[in-house]
């Protein structure tokens, strides 16, 4: 449900009526960037040990035959045609044919590089064959990033069931896409890899109890929710928690109690610390200063700002600008 509250800013009209759906905007901002696939034609027996890969989203489709997914030391499970595996964290895993099944590390096996980002693997022994499409994506907006950072290790979907059917004509898509490369194929898997991937997280967030405690149910409380949109719609806003809780209609001391209970760190902390994830992002996306930037969020001072940058994310505003865009 859509709510609209009101509420005066410098960012926003006098007087204006906004939107508030906090749950929605958190799952907008994650769009993909940086989207790399590998359509991969397997043939039993056959195993793929894929590494580690910080800061990425990985995901796998099963479009013919099935396989299982291996976590290092974590969860495995079977994949069957229809299925969708997300990776949140890109934390290492196996794909394989059956259990007792050798893998060996992708970057050792001979992949044809179709385009920049797109790779076809054929590999196995011959035997029942299986076809996956692979992917890794990043998500940048800092509300994306606290999305994934609450998400489970593995989470994965049956397209095949009835109120996933229609995702079975997205996959189809994909997998001719990946098969025919015609002009603008890797536009087209991107946009579905971004369909696939809200969809699997949506799912989670229905079905998973787990969704409901903790940033993500602070989400969707009726007051909570729109005190933390209006944070991450105005960062700039020289918020108070009297200004929060005047906002969403509800006395300071019971809005600070709430906060603090769902989120787990009070209104001002977490003001301070969504400021510093524009900034990162800042640092790496725009050519804003960092005096500019300082000025922007409030800090007196440029060195007062790198002062407090530094102490939050362990690396000063210079440092993460240049490590950003190397």
């Amino acid at each position: 449900m859509v709510v609209f509250t009101r509420i005066m800013t410098p960012q926003a009209p006098d007087s204006a009526w906004l939107p508030i759906d906090p749950l929605g905007e958190a799952l907008h901002s994650l769009r993909m960037t940086g989207t790399f696939y590998c359509r991969s034609e397997l043939t039993a027996p056959w195993g793929i040990d894929l590494p580690t890969m910080p800061q990425c989203l990985m995901f796998h489709v099963v479009t013919s035959g099935e396989c299982r997914v291996e976590l290092e030391g974590g969860e495995q499970r079977l994949l069957q045609a229809g299925d969708f595996a997300l990776i949140p964290h890109g934390r290492g895993h196996l794909l394989k044919s059956d259990p007792e099944a050798t893998a060996r590390n992708i970057f050792d096996l001979p992949r044809q590089l179709i385009s920049p980002r797109y790779e076809l693997l054929n590999y196995g022994g011959g035997g029942e064959e299986t076809h996956v499409i692979c992917g890794a994506v990043r998500v940048e907006d800092p509300a994306a990033q606290r999305v994934v950072e609450r998400l489970p290790e593995m989470i994965v979907m049956q397209t095949n069931t009835p109120e996933n059917e229609w995702l079975l004509g997205t996959i189809r898509l994909m997998m001719a896409e990946a098969r025919e490369m015609r002009p603008g194929g890797d536009t087209v898997i991107t946009r579905v890899s971004d369909i696939l991937v809200v969809q699997a997280i949506r799912y989670w967030l229905e079905n998973d109890p787990l969704a409901k405690t903790g940033w993500l149910g602070a989400l969707q409380d009726s007051r909570i929710g729109k005190a933390i949109a209006l944070i991450h719609r105005f960062p700039t806003h020289p918020w108070t928690v009297q200004g929060l809780a005047e906002a969403v209609g509800v006395s300071r001391s019971a809005f600070a109690a709430r906060f603090t209970s769902l989120v787990g760190e009070t209104p001002m902390q977490y003001v301070r610390e969504w400021r510093f994830r524009i900034a990162s992002n800042w640092l790496v996306d725009t050519d804003l200063s960092i005096a500019e930037m300082a000025e922007k969020l409030g800090y007196q001072s440029e060195a007062a700002f790198n002062r407090a940058f530094k102490a939050f994310v362990g690396q000063t505003p210079g440092a993460k600008r240049r490590g950003g865009r190397v």
